[in-house]
């Protein structure tokens, strides 16, 4: 009875403020959530962790060491995955991105891949940043891969020391050098030894990663990584 009353105050809400697809727009039925089904069946899903050769560890080679390395979805302009980012980022849907973490993660667990990692740490925010969005994005993506793969998340692993500018605008080696020194590991002792899986919303240049991964390769892990898009 109980479930039953929820169900139509829910439906009833509905009438009023109706839940949106972050993909195109359109209002989800009741059996959908976040993303409606339409809009998951076309997402260009990569299927990189089963291609140990795959863009985004090609991309990476030569950058900085690591064991396996992906990306849930190829990024283009004006797409889907580029909404659903837009959502995430800018318009306080960080549940969005723990939806898309957990569904991620419980497809890499069916895999051998990723499955071997200790602890995963999100790329952090500085917190003038933190405090001014609310959140941190790839914290709730981490989060959600976390619970998809049964490991745990450690926060604070990476600290962002500088408040530097966005990289949107820069170029390549711009870029490199806008996270130059920005973050910092604060408990070197406890990771050392460890596989990290080091995660992040997008891949562009990889210059946000690489800095981070210095960090992490300095304080003696092994490293994976993983982000939900490739640009």
């Amino acid at each position: 009875m109980k479930n039953r009353l929820l169900h139509y105050l829910s439906d009833f809400s509905a009438l009023f403020f109706p839940k949106i697809c972050a993909g195109c727009g359109h209002i989800l039925v009741s059996q959908e959530k976040y993303i409606c089904t339409s809009c998951l069946f076309h997402l260009p899903i990569t299927n990189f962790h089963l291609d140990s050769n795959n863009q985004v560890a090609r991309q990476l080679w030569g950058k900085f060491p690591f064991e396996h390395a992906a990306a849930m979805f190829l990024l283009r302009r004006k797409s889907r995955v580029e909404r659903i980012l837009y959502q995430i980022k800018y318009a306080n849907r960080p549940q969005l991105a723990y939806f898309l973490g957990k569904q991620y993660g419980e497809t890499l667990a069916k895999s051998n891949v990723f499955t071997d990692v200790d602890v995963i740490i999100p790329i952090p925010l500085h917190k003038n940043k933190l405090n001014k969005r609310g959140y941190n994005q790839s914290f709730y993506l981490a989060k959600g891969i976390g619970m998809g793969l049964s490991k745990p998340i450690l926060e604070h692993g990476l600290i962002r020391e500088k408040d530097n500018i966005s990289q949107t605008k820069k170029s390549r080696l711009e870029r490199y050098d806008n996270v130059l020194n920005v973050f910092m590991c604060p408990d070197q002792d406890r990771l050392r030894g460890k596989h990290v899986l080091l995660v992040d919303d997008v891949l562009t240049t990889g210059a946000t990663l690489t800095a981070a991964a210095e960090q992490l390769v300095a304080a003696g892990c092994i490293l994976s990584v993983l982000t939900l898009a490739r640009a």
